[in-house]
């Protein structure tokens, strides 16, 4: 699964996937799915934990907060979840396309819209139920028609450029800090995104596991710095804006540059004859997925706009 398969010069069509290969998709899209549920749940938990410590503290500043928050199982447990879904979505990202695996890391919402219903009370309208049946659709769409990954390794310059990219994600988040209300929050969701994209076609770009390799590889940098620069854009986006404005950004970010990436410099292609499934699922689990912003934060239920 970690190793590279060589491209090839012939301009034949690609045999039907073979067991193995089929083994290795279900597998990837076992992992994606286990990641997306890993992450949605993962917000519901802590948001009840910081629900429980904002509740025991009569100022909004609170140098000592994430010490408390800490204390609370809750907050541990969605640590832990998030740890174990960056794990499985490392899988993913090497046996699956990047869109697919970008399009099922949306649909965590998904998850923690649903999760949120039974455990914050949160009251899904028929239009979010429905969005839910949608991202579910567009993804068993693109677990039908994915191929494996790509064959492509990447060049240097891509690998350069893709560190360039993650530099650029902190350049974007110091500009949009200077925007007002729901713009600011909408570009910070998206330079949010773009770094979490970042780290998907990094990982895709580290072919090789060992440490002066891993030293040598720019995309071994990227992807740290992409990954905390899109923690720190995304913790200020909801901090300082409308949470449905920021992760609608976040979710374009991360799925449709990645995704691009992927097909025009990666190789990942789709099974024979099935791209307009793919196109359509992809479609359809990125639009359920925006439909359900407002839970990019799961205790955002009471957003009313006015932030």
């Amino acid at each position: 699964m970690w190793s590279r398969r060589k491209s090839g010069t012939s301009s034949t069509p690609d045999p039907a996937p073979g067991p193995l290969e089929s083994g290795t998709v279900i597998l990837g899209m076992v992992c994606a799915l286990g990641s997306a549920v890993c992450f949605g749940t993962a917000s519901v938990l802590q948001a009840v934990a910081a629900r429980a410590t904002e509740a025991g503290s009569g100022s909004g500043v609170d140098t000592v907060l994430l010490v408390r928050v800490v204390r609370q199982w809750r907050y541990v447990a969605g640590l832990a979840l998030d740890g174990l879904g960056f794990l499985l979505e490392l899988v993913a990202l090497r046996s699956l396309p990047i869109y697919a695996v970008g399009a099922a890391l949306a649909a965590s919402l998904a998850v923690t819209a649903v999760t949120a219903s039974r455990v914050l009370r949160v009251r899904l309208s028929g239009i979010e139920w429905a969005a839910v049946a949608v991202v579910c659709g567009g993804l068993a769409l693109l677990a039908l028609a994915s191929g494996g990954e790509g064959s492509g390794t990447g060049s240097t310059a891509l690998r350069v450029g893709v560190l360039c990219v993650a530099a650029g994600v902190l350049a974007v988040g110091a500009a949009a800090g200077r925007l007002p209300g729901r713009a600011r929050a909408a570009a910070l969701g998206l330079g949010a995104g773009l770094g979490f994209g970042v780290v998907e076609v990094s990982v895709r770009l580290i072919d090789d596991l060992s440490l002066p390799a891993l030293v040598t590889n720019p995309a071994s940098y990227a992807l740290l710095l992409g990954g905390g620069a899109a923690f720190l854009l995304l913790t200020s986006a909801l901090h300082r804006g409308s949470v449905t404005a920021a992760t609608a950004g976040m979710v374009i970010g991360e799925t449709l540059g990645p995704a691009w990436v992927g097909v025009a410099w990666l190789g990942d292609t789709t099974r024979p004859g099935l791209l307009p499934l793919a196109v359509a699922g992809f479609v359809l689990a990125v639009l359920g997925a925006l439909a359900l912003a407002r839970f990019g934060e799961a205790g955002a239920e009471g957003e009313t706009g006015t932030r």
